[in-house]
C-alpha cells in the first residue's frame, strides 16, 4: 500500500467536504441575516441610539421580513432534513444467513485497516457499493449483537457509530470464486475508511439532504397549495445542489481514490483477473434477463432461480466463444454462494427483486404472478408463449375478416392454420399459385374490409418498409396487445410485505424494505423500449410457425440460455427464422418460408393447437 497516495485522496476529499459544509454555513448565514440586522436596529431603539423616522420606518420593514425569512429557512431545513434520501431495494442478508460471508468481509476490513460494513445486502446487478442507511425514515440501527462488526457497538445511536452498509452485486456470488469476490470488493470495503470522517459524513449527509428535498419538491401528487410551497424549497435546494454539485463530486473521487490506494495492499494480482469476471458477468446476466427472464415476466411468471441461470449461460458462452474458454475451468474451485447459509432461498429472493425492478412485477408471488423452474421453463412459459402469440394473431385475422385460405384443410371451418397467416401476407404479385383464387375471393373480402376499416398503423417510420397487409396486420396487433395490456387484472399492491426477501434472509420485519422507496415509477429499471408494430408481428409469426412445428412435424420447446426460447427439431436448435420471416413482412415472399417448412416436413395447412 501505498501511504502517501491514500493520504492524498483522503486530504482531497476531507478539503472538498469542508468547502461543501462552508456552502452549508453561507446558507444559513444568508437566511440569518436579516434577523441578525432587525436585532441591531430593535437594540439600538431600546438604547436611544438608532432613533428617528427613517430608522423606525426599517425597523418596521426589515423586522417582519426578517420573520419570514427565518420561517421560510426553518421551513427548508425541516424539509432538507427530514426528507427520505433514496434508498437501492435491495435484499438484506442477516449475519446468520452469511456467517462466512460477513466473516470474510470483516477480515477484509481487518486487512485494510477500515471499519466494517454495518451490514450486507444483495442487489439483482452487477455492481457493488457502500450506502450509508444512517437516516431515520431508514429504520433503527443495526442489532446490538452486529454492532461489532462497524466498530462502535458501545455507541449504537450516534451517526459515526454505524458504517455504511455494503451491497453485492447478486450474480457476482454465484459466478465469482471466494478469493475472486474478496478482491472486487477490496476497493468497496476499503471506502468505509474515508466515509468515517466527520466532515465527509457531514457533506454527504447534506447533499443526500438536499437530492432528497428536490424529490420531495417535485412530487405530483400534492395539492396546489402544498405544491406551491414546496415550489420554493425546490428552488432553494436545486440552487444549493448546483453551487456543491462540482465539489461534492471531486470529494466522492478523492473517496475512491484513496480507496483504490489502500485496496492495492490486497490482492491486487487477483483482482485484476476477477475485473474480467465483473465483465463478463455483466454480460450474461444481461443476455440471461432480455432473452430468457423478459419472456417469462411478460407472462406472469418469474424465473426463480436467476442468479444459477448465469452461471449456466456463461457456461455456455464459454462453450461458444473462443475467448471465453479458460472461464469454465473455475468452476471446480468454490464458488461464492457458498458464503450463504441457503443459497436457494436467496437466489429466490433476488429474482423476485430483479422482476420487480426490471418489470414491475408484483412484489410478492400470487395467482397471476407464479415462480417457474428452469426444467419446466420450456413447457410452462415457450409453449404457452407462442401458443398465446399464435392464439391472439388468429383473433386479429378473424376480426379483419379473413378467410381460411382457399385448398387448405379445413376452408370451411376457420380452423387456425399457418396457411391462412402466410396466404394474408403473400404478396399476389410473388405468388402466381393463388393469384386466381384471390381475385376470385376479393370481392368478398372487400365487402368484409368495408365493414371493418383497416386502422392506419401508428407507427408509419417503424413500418414504412413493408407490404400493406404486414403493416395493417402489425398494427392491429399493436393495438389488441394494448387492450390487453390496459383491461389486464391490476397487480397485487406494490407496497405488499417483501416476503420471500424477508424469510429468506433473516430480516427484520420492520421496516419493510418494499416500502423505503417509491413504487409507482416501477420498473425502475426497463430492460427494452417497447416492442414495435413490426416487432411484434415478427414474435407472432414466429409463434405461429413454431405451433405448427410442434403440432405437425414433432418439434419441442427448448431454451438456449443466451437467446432464450428456441424450438428444437430432432433435438437439434432449428434455423434462425428471422431472416425468413423478414422477407415474408417487407416483400410479401413467402417462398423462403415454404421452403424451410417443407425441408422440416412442416404441414401449414394442419390446423393447430391454441391456448
Amino acid at each position: 500500500m501505498t501511504g502517501t497516495g491514500v493520504e492524498v485522496g483522503a486530504q482531497v476529499a476531507r478539503s472538498r467536504a469542508l468547502v461543501v459544509l462552508r456552502m452549508r454555513s453561507r446558507a444559513l448565514a444568508v437566511a440569518l441575516l436579516p434577523a441578525a440586522v432587525a436585532v441591531i436596529l430593535l437594540a439600538g431603539a431600546a438604547t436611544g441610539r438608532l432613533v428617528g423616522p427613517g430608522w423606525d420606518a426599517a425597523r418596521w420593514i426589515l423586522t417582519p421580513v426578517a420573520v419570514l425569512v427565518l420561517l421560510a429557512a426553518a421551513g427548508i431545513a425541516l424539509v432538507v432534513a427530514r426528507a427520505r434520501p433514496a434508498m437501492s431495494p435491495t435484499i438484506p442478508i442477516m449475519e446468520e444467513a452469511a456467517p462466512d460471508l460477513y466473516r470474510m468481509v470483516r477480515d477484509l476490513a481487518d486487512r485494510l485497516d477500515v471499519p466494517a460494513p454495518s451490514a450486507i445486502a444483495l442487489t439483482p446487478d452487477c455492481d457493488s457499493w457502500l450506502e450509508d442507511r444512517t437516516h431515520r425514515a431508514h429504520g433503527p440501527p443495526p442489532a446490538e449483537e452486529h454492532d461489532d462488526i462497524a466498530g462502535g457497538g458501545r455507541h449504537p445511536h450516534r451517526r459515526h457509530a454505524v458504517a455504511p452498509v455494503l451491497v453485492i452485486g447478486s450474480p457476482f456470488l454465484w459466478w465469482m470464486r471466494v478469493g475472486e469476490l474478496r478482491a472486487v470488493l477490496a476497493p468497496v470495503v476499503a471506502g468505509t475508511g474515508p466515509s468515517a470522517h466527520p466532515d465527509i459524513a457531514a457533506a454527504r449527509r447534506f447533499v443526500r439532504g438536499l437530492d432528497a428535498a428536490v424529490a420531495v419538491a417535485s412530487s405530483p401528487h400534492r395539492g396546489p397549495v402544498p405544491r406551491a410551497v414546496l415550489a420554493g424549497v425546490g428552488w432553494v435546494a436545486r440552487l444549493l445542489l448546483r453551487s456543491c454539485r462540482v465539489h461534492a463530486a471531486e470529494m466522492e473521487r478523492g473517496v475512491a481514490a484513496a480507496a483504490a490506494e489502500r485496496a492495492q495492499a490486497v490482492d491486487y494480482g487477483l483482482r485484476i483477473v476477477a475485473q474480467e469476471q465483473v465483465g463478463l458477468a455483466y454480460a450474461g446476466w444481461d443476455r440471461l434477463l432480455t432473452r430468457v427472464a423478459l419472456p417469462a415476466w411478460r407472462m406472469g411468471r418469474w424465473p426463480s432461480r436467476l442468479d444459477a441461470g448465469v452461471v449456466a449461460a456463461l457456461t455456455e458462452l464459454s462453450r461458444r466463444d473462443r475467448l471465453a474458454e479458460g472461464f469454465a475451468s473455475r468452476l471446480g474451485e468454490r464458488p461464492a454462494c457458498d458464503l450463504l447459509e441457503e443459497p436457494g432461498t436467496v437466489d429466490e429472493a433476488a429474482s423476485l427483486l430483479a422482476a420487480r425492478l426490471f418489470h414491475g412485477g408484483p412484489a410478492g408471488p400470487g395467482p397471476d404472478w407464479s415462480p417457474v423452474g428452469w426444467s419446466e421453463y420450456p413447457e410452462e412459459v415457450v409453449d404457452r408463449k407462442w401458443r398465446i402469440d399464435a392464439a391472439r394473431l388468429h383473433r386479429v385475422l378473424d376480426a379483419m375478416g379473413v378467410r381460411p385460405a382457399p385448398g387448405s384443410a379445413a376452408p370451411n371451418t376457420g380452423g387456425p392454420t399457418l396457411s391462412r397467416v402466410l396466404d394474408h401476407l403473400t404478396d399476389e404479385a410473388d405468388d402466381p399459385t393463388h393469384r386466381a383464387d384471390r381475385l376470385t375471393d376479393r370481392a368478398g373480402e372487400t365487402h368484409l374490409t368495408a365493414r371493418s376499416p383497416e386502422p392506419p398503423p401508428d407507427d408509419e417510420e417503424d413500418l414504412s418498409g413493408t407490404t400493406p397487409r404486414s403493416a395493417t396486420l402489425a398494427a392491429r396487433l399493436s393495438a389488441e396487445l394494448s387492450r390487453e395490456e390496459a383491461t389486464a387484472t391490476p397487480s397485487p399492491s406494490a407496497t405488499a410485505p417483501f416476503t420471500a426477501a424477508s424469510s429468506s434472509t433473516g430480516s427484520p420485519a420492520t421496516p419493510d424494505p418494499a416500502a423505503l422507496w417509491d413504487d409507482r415509477t416501477l420498473p425502475l429499471f426497463p430492460l427494452q423500449p417497447p416492442r414495435t408494430a413490426r416487432e411484434l408481428l415478427a414474435d407472432h409469426l414466429t409463434a405461429m410457425i413454431c405451433c405448427a412445428a410442434m403440432d405437425t412435424a414433432g418439434a419441442t420447446p427448448g431454451l438456449d440460455w443466451l437467446d432464450g426460447p428456441t424450438l428444437l427439431h430432432n433435438g437439434e436448435r432449428a434455423a434462425d427464422l428471422a431472416p425468413k420471416i423478414l422477407t415474408l413482412i417487407e416483400d410479401g415472399d413467402s417462398t423462403p418460408l415454404r421452403a424451410w417448412l417443407a425441408e422440416l416436413g412442416i404441414r401449414p395447412e394442419k390446423p393447430v393447437r391454441l391456448v
